[in-house]
């Protein structure tokens, strides 16, 4: 079973986001029923992820430091499932993706500018043409292809994703876990009632027997 589990929001979200609360509510209450059995919780980390992509990353690995080989769980949302993705690889954990975003670099280019958060418009942040480049530095494979090491991860994938393309998903982890659904679109709004179950299960987090 993972020691940590690090979940990723979004490009302008934040841990405020639905995805991050229902999972974290989850999450303690498995821990409260292990620490009932004499079990160490899961240790939950959900930052708030900074602008610079390179930031971002360096605040995720700082955060899981001291986690052993195998024992990082990693949640991603969006670009949240790309930084995943390569961290992932570089820590050797498991990842759950959720619609996660494949080629951001490009998707991001007509974002840079001064932005507002999803969830608090007080919260301001700059998008620059660096960060873009950033985001490049991070690709894990060619683009044209499949994921290294398929078997790390879970996707799950809307249809009805209106902001990424689900094709290019399901391409991008061919191999992987895949839960292609027709209904919840970019946010995944049924995530709670659908997904977080089989999510959690997949990546080794359960209440004990």
């Amino acid at each position: 079973m993972p020691t940590h589990l690090l979940y990723l929001h979004g490009f302008r979200s934040s841990p405020a986001s639905a995805k991050a609360q229902c999972t974290a509510a989850r999450v303690h209450a498995i821990n409260a029923q292990r620490v009932a059995c004499g079990l160490a919780p899961v240790q939950w980390r959900c930052p708030q992820l900074p602008a610079s992509p390179r930031e971002a990353v360096a605040l995720a690995r700082s955060l899981v430091s001291d986690v052993a080989p195998g024992a990082l769980a990693l949640i991603g949302s969006s670009l949240g499932g790309f930084y995943a993705t390569w961290l992932a690889q570089a820590l050797d954990g498991r990842a759950a993706l959720l619609n996660p975003a494949v080629n951001p670099a490009r998707d991001l280019r007509g974002q840079i500018g001064t932005l507002r958060g999803w969830h608090d418009p007080a919260l301001r942040f700059t998008f620059t043409s660096d960060h873009v480049a950033e985001l490049d530095s991070l690709v894990c494979a060619p683009l044209e292809g499949a994921v290294k090491e398929a078997w790390r991860y879970l996707a799950v994938i809307a249809r009805d994703d209106t902001v990424l393309d689900w094709h290019e998903m399901a391409a991008r982890y061919a191999g992987a876990t895949l839960r292609i659904v027709d209904h919840g679109g970019h946010a995944l709004d049924n995530y709670a009632q659908r997904h977080l179950d089989a999510v959690l299960e997949f990546l080794g987090i359960t209440a004990p027997d």
